[in-house]
């Protein structure tokens, strides 16, 4: 593999995004993890789940100042790394990308208003309802960036003449066919994955010996809604198959390592594959799954990769980056189930074992996110414009990107330290208990 401008500008943006997609999904979930906290403690009357969502809200505000900064840095790399690629659709996407801007700055003018009107109301749904707004604003900025993705994917609303875009319609090219699915699964799965990071917080609570009820009763909440928001993920991940089937069946063939366009097609989980026989061996291989994935049908035909020219083809590893956001979106809708037929049904005080996969649920859900991420663009090349142009014609031609790439590497790690640092910091000093006796 070449080091040139183009693969160092991908691997700049592919740094950026993947840490970035840490904290922006985390900013759009856990607005609404807190807003729920609160509403519970609000109607039960339990100082428990109250505190729980202005412990979390503290360390939120930590998360969203962090996202500002990586987010800034995406912006500046679309001019930056891909010139030629906002030449041509800088007009289609722009309105977009104002509208996401601007749900980020209605998200922090709320969430300040959230934080500083704590116990200000005699009557507190005043302030829960302040949390709307907040929720509104971290989902829509979602929404409107991943409308820029799915454009990116199936780009409409526009003509080609000569080179130039024409006839530009941008609520077109906002609402194309590929909004719906990539918009509910990148939403649902940044809920779940928040919902675990809270799960994560009681489990490791507990796993330390701390035993005041909170820590319970804040593990019982996040795990029933990591369970909720799972199955929303899964849904939504079918959804994204049939999508893929449409619109995108080079993409879906090459997930599944699968040649030859015919019916009853197997769905392929794992294995080796030898390329030059287009011969996969050791999988797990589920007759009839993925016609089912793609047409709802066992008899559906499923197009194979032979009848799609090999220069259009993607890599092939994304049947393994497939694979593994699957195999990991399985395991967080089966945590919540364990733990809640253990602890609900045979009143048993959780093990060791599901505490401790409760917590890892956290990190392997950032770690499905990014799989996802890289899935949904690795997949979709050598297309950065599906159809339209290539990435290796919208990259710039600057000789320094190298140095950039060592510069902002250095400026991720200094921020990841940081808020590492500021979150621990935080509450160190501030147990669960003697906030609760104030």
């Amino acid at each position: 593999m070449e080091l040139d401008s183009t693969m160092l500008a991908r691997i700049l943006t592919s740094v950026t995004l993947g840490f970035h997609i840490i904290f922006a999904s985390m900013g759009v979930g856990i607005p609404l993890v807190i807003s729920i906290a609160e509403f519970i403690g609000i109607r039960k009357k339990d100082k428990a789940y109250l505190l729980m969502a202005r412990r979390w809200t503290r360390g939120f505000t930590v998360t969203v100042a962090v996202g500002v900064v990586t987010g800034t840095c995406i912006g500046l790399q679309l001019s930056l790394l891909w010139p030629s690629f906002m030449k041509l659709a800088g007009e289609v996407i722009a309105l977009p990308l104002f509208l996401e801007t601007f749900m980020f700055f209605f998200e922090a003018i709320f969430l300040g208003i959230y934080i500083y009107t704590w116990d200000r109301f005699k009557n507190p749904y005043l302030h829960w309802l302040i949390s709307i707004p907040v929720i509104i604003g971290s989902t829509g900025s979602a929404f409107f960036i991943m409308t820029v993705n799915a454009f990116m994917n199936t780009p409409q609303g526009f003509t080609l003449v000569d080179g130039v875009l024409r006839d530009i319609q941008p609520m077109v090219a906002m609402f194309n066919p590929a909004t719906p699915s990539k918009v509910g699964h990148m939403v649902f799965a940044s809920y779940a994955t928040s919902a675990y990071v809270m799960a994560a917080i009681a489990a490791l609570g507990i796993l330390k010996g701390k035993t005041h009820s909170y820590h319970k009763k804040a593990l019982n909440l996040s795990l029933t809604l990591a369970f909720i928001f799972s199955m929303g993920t899964a849904v939504w991940g079918d959804i994204a198959g049939k999508f893929l089937a449409e619109y995108q069946p080079v993409k879906l063939a090459a997930a599944e390592w699968h040649f030859e366009t015919t019916d009853k097609a197997e769905f392929v989980f794992g294995g080796i594959l030898d390329k030059e026989k287009q011969e996969v061996k050791y999988a797990i291989k589920v007759p009839y799954a993925l016609s089912i994935l793609a047409t709802n049908s066992p008899n559906g035909v499923v197009v194979g990769l032979n009848d799609i020219p090999r220069d259009e083809w993607p890599p092939l590893f994304i049947h393994y980056l497939f694979d593994s956001m699957a195999a990991i979106g399985g395991y967080m809708a089966l945590v919540p189930v364990l733990y809640f037929l253990i602890v609900k049904v045979r009143k048993r005080m959780p093990p060791k074992w599901i505490l401790w996969a409760s917590a890892l649920g956290a990190p392997l859900g950032f770690l499905a996110i990014e799989f996802g991420w890289m899935f949904a663009e690795i997949g979709r090349q050598p297309w950065i414009l599906n159809g339209y142009l290539r990435t290796m014609h919208a990259a710039t031609t600057a000789n320094n990107v190298g140095e950039m790439l060592i510069l902002f590497c250095l400026l991720y790690a200094f921020l990841g330290t940081v808020c590492a640092l500021v979150l621990k910091r935080m509450f160190k000093d501030k147990p669960v208990e003697l906030e609760l006796e104030k």
